[in-house]
């Protein structure tokens, strides 16, 4: 029973430092050797200063900006540390009043009526609720109000979003995408606000 009780605390020991300790130090190391930029989140900078993750929604209210998909974290918008959906189901009261309100407003901002369509991923949050992405339709649509707030022409706006456009991941997996936060940064180097 004794010799029992030593094996097994001398197993559950080494199996303790091989995957508690050694295997996440080889990962993290080789990560950081092999991706550093993603290893690091993927942290985009201006002028040596980070300014956000390429993998992290971040929350922009200035009209002068395109706006991202909503945060599904209620508390602090995008939090990472309180990342997850609002696991409402389509037809859950409380989902379909928020999407309801969120259409509205969206209308209300882009100045479209009461019956307009909207593309689905401005009001709809991610399954992580951190989505840094829009598709092409959703920031497109936002090309005129950005480009009023900014006192700038729509087709130098429009360019910038083109300029944004990703492709699936090699060629194949998902859809199109624009990384509102590499939009945003591109559109303050290339179309000043004179408003």
């Amino acid at each position: 029973m004794r010799r029992d009780a030593r094996t097994a605390c001398l197993v559950f020991g080494l199996l303790t430092l091989c995957t508690g300790v050694l295997y996440p130090a080889v990962v993290t190391g080789l990560a950081a050797l092999l991706l550093p930029r993603q290893a690091s989140g993927s942290a985009l900078q201006v002028d040596g200063v980070t300014v956000g993750s390429a993998l992290v929604g971040q929350p922009f209210a200035a009209p002068a900006f395109f706006h991202g998909r909503p945060s599904a974290t209620a508390a602090r918008p995008y939090d990472a540390l309180a990342s997850s959906g609002s696991n409402f189901g389509p037809n859950h009261p409380a989902l379909r009043e928020r999407v309801a309100a969120d259409a509205a407003r969206w209308r209300a901002a882009l100045g479209l009526d009461a019956a307009a369509l909207l593309p689905v991923d401005l009001v709809t949050t991610s399954a992580s609720g951190l989505d840094p992405h829009l598709t092409p339709a959703g920031a497109r649509v936002q090309v005129a109000r950005v480009a009023a707030a900014r006192g700038a022409d729509e087709a130098a706006v429009a360019a910038c979003v083109e300029a944004c456009v990703e492709p699936p991941a090699l060629g194949l997996f998902g859809q199109p995408r624009v990384n509102v936060l590499r939009l945003n940064l591109l559109l303050e180097r290339r179309v000043p606000r004179t408003r």
